[in-house]
């Protein structure tokens, strides 16, 4: 199993890519980890239609996806080990996190999700959601090797 991250554009904040970039590598002793930056598509009226379409062809028909949206449902760290475990154990697709645009996706993106995942209903920036989302990754690894980080 692995793990993958799609997400449009670089992250901008420097400080913040360095983090994103530390956790990945931590993930990556555990588990495979990629990273798929999407390019931004210029602003117009089918902006998140083109942003779907780009966020689609760049899945597996087998990947397993998790969408982050606002409107998803909000897990514990130890909710998503649980969830993490049982996919570990029981599913070997690839585990696929997708990260939309700024205006949220298109319902062929949220259709395609087999769970939405909300962080929380505060908002964040993408730079900080990238982080945040890594980090909550990593510390369900370590909460399911009982590795200290997780206390």
């Amino acid at each position: 199993m692995k793990f993958r991250l799609v997400w449009l554009g670089k992250t901008k904040d420097p400080n913040l890519a360095a983090l994103a970039k530390d956790f990945t590598s931590r993930i990556a002793h555990s588990l495979p980890i990629e990273i798929t930056e999407i390019r931004d598509v210029k602003p117009g009226k089918r902006r998140v239609e083109e942003e779907a379409e780009k966020i689609l062809g760049a899945m597996d028909a087998s990947d397993r996806v998790v969408l982050l949206d606002a409107g998803g449902s909000m897990w514990s760290s130890r909710q998503l080990a649980t969830f993490i475990g049982k996919h570990l154990n029981e599913d070997q697709r690839r585990l696929t996190f997708v990260i939309g645009g700024f205006e949220g996706v298109a319902d062929s993106v949220r259709k395609r999700a087999d769970h939405v995942w909300s962080l929380s209903p505060l908002t964040f920036t993408h730079d900080m959601t990238r982080v945040l989302v890594l980090e909550q990754l990593y510390r369900a690894l370590a909460i399911l090797n009982n590795h200290p980080y997780s206390k």
